[in-house]
């Protein structure tokens, strides 16, 4: 039976530390399920493993893309199933850790291969002013029992899916479900835990690390670069643009960093507890092998 071992949680719980350990005990290779930490250019500030912990044990889809590239979770789908596949080859154990929620989701349920919205049915469903829970009852009542009517964002969806294609969304996300990488894999599951005001302290401290470490000169070498690219959104890295332009203190810019990084633990914790309850919260001392 193939199995894999999921590690998720905000910013600053200590995954990256957890994963080297238990790849170190159990023959494992490390495979990066976060967002940012695949940037080459981005090494400090997405507090990457250092160059010691990779040298530990194998590690992989770190650091492999340059920064001027649009990712996808589609594009990191492709590559950490062949890294999975790769790391079963080898008789060894894949560990996957990180912070991006919707990595795990797709890891887990795959990708709803659903076509192209046309531009006129998009706009239609989010420009609509009335009872958009009550329309998708209409369209598609199954899918309605599935989401709350205060949920906007995902209501919309479903309509614009339905209405393009005239098949269910929950009819595309079988279909994902099917390829999802983990189908039929035994997985087990860690989230990582931490009272919230231990991960602020952690996570201001960490950035008072990063700083020494070199992260405005890590900033200003992406000073060039398009700032709509998703790495340019990386906590600290416009604050630190902002500070290099002459726009803000040193001081200010930092501040403001930790701000953004306590605002991203709450919407990490959010997203989690909504997206992902059935992950159970465990110790790793209680997983199987």
């Amino acid at each position: 039976m193939k199995r894999a071992l999921l590690i998720a949680g905000p910013t600053a719980s200590g995954k990256s530390a957890l994963a080297v350990d238990l790849a170190r005990k159990w023959n494992g290779v490390v495979i990066n399920a976060d967002a940012i930490q695949v940037y080459s250019d981005l090494r400090i500030l997405s507090a990457r493993p250092t160059p010691d912990e990779e040298e530990i044990v194998p590690h992989r889809l770190y650091g492999h893309i340059k920064s001027a590239t649009q990712y996808s979770v589609a594009r990191w789908l492709e590559e950490v199933r062949l890294e999975i596949e790769a790391t079963w080859a080898r008789g060894l154990y894949p560990i996957i850790t990180g912070g991006t929620g919707l990595y795990f989701r797709a890891l887990e349920k795959g990708l709803a291969p659903v076509p192209e919205i046309p531009d006129d049915i998009r706009e239609r469903w989010r420009s609509f002013s009335g009872n958009l829970h009550a329309e998708l009852w209409q369209r598609d009542p199954l899918m309605a029992q599935r989401l709350l009517a205060s949920d906007r964002q995902r209501v919309t969806r479903a309509l614009e899916v339905v209405d393009a294609t005239g098949r269910s969304l929950l009819d595309w996300q079988r279909e994902g479900q099917a390829s999802a990488p983990l189908d039929g894999v035994e997985v087990e599951r860690i989230f990582m835990e931490v009272p919230r005001d231990e991960l602020y302290a952690r996570a201001e401290t960490r950035f008072d690390q990063m700083m020494r470490a070199g992260a405005v000169d890590e900033a200003e070498s992406l000073m060039r670069l398009d700032p709509m690219l998703p790495v340019m959104k990386a906590i600290g890295v416009p604050e630190l643009i902002a500070h290099l332009k002459g726009e803000m203190p040193l001081e200010e810019a930092v501040l403001r960093a930790k701000t953004a990084t306590r605002q991203y633990i709450k919407r990490q914790l959010t997203w989690w507890c909504g997206q992902m309850a059935h992950w159970p919260q465990r110790q790793a001392d209680h997983l199987r092998l």
